[in-house]
């Protein structure tokens, strides 16, 4: 299955300049996605980092993995649009090569763990970022859903105290 940016707007509520993805080229639901990002001087970062020899930021190519991945997790949630996706962590991660204007971006993500419930959601990816056959950014990324707004979010943990066994919620 592969996505244009249009369907990509359905997934993320990301939008420029934050929008890190342009394309989908491979997916597998709850397994595998592949993501074009393509790098260009008109990118907004690049007038600060560095003036004269612009480089793309490693928590942006970072960012950008966890958005692929999010596209994983966001497909599964049937009512997405009253839903948000949080990035919560960042593994092991390495950055090989920098990323330059011209360079096109190919994000591989799989996934690690992916669990579905009905307050959160919750999934851990590996992302791999290449550049020209060349890997430029790795790491180990985890992420959750959360309902959109303070009352929604208030509800869920409401939700999720109910769900929990009482030694648990005796605790907090």
């Amino acid at each position: 299955m592969t996505l244009d940016i249009q369907e990509i707007l359905g997934f993320l509520p990301h939008r420029y300049p934050f929008l890190l993805i342009d394309r989908i080229v491979e997916f597998e639901p709850q397994k595998r996605l592949v993501a074009i990002k393509n790098v260009t001087i008109n990118e907004p970062f690049f007038q600060g980092h560095f003036p004269g020899h612009p480089i793309m930021p490693g928590v942006l190519v970072i960012e950008a993995m966890a958005q692929a991945g999010g596209i994983i997790m966001m497909h599964e949630i049937p009512d997405r649009d009253k839903k948000l996706l949080v990035f919560t962590g960042i593994e092991e991660a390495k950055f090989r090569r920098p990323v330059t204007p011209g360079d096109q971006l190919r994000i591989e993500v799989d996934v690690v763990s992916f669990r579905l419930r009905s307050t959160r959601s919750a999934g851990e990816i590996k992302g791999q970022a290449w550049v020209d056959g060349k890997l430029a950014c790795e790491a180990i990324l985890t992420c959750q859903v959360l309902s959109r707004g303070r009352e929604a979010r208030a509800a869920d943990s409401e939700a999720e105290r109910a769900e929990a066994p009482a030694e648990l919620v005796s605790r907090k």
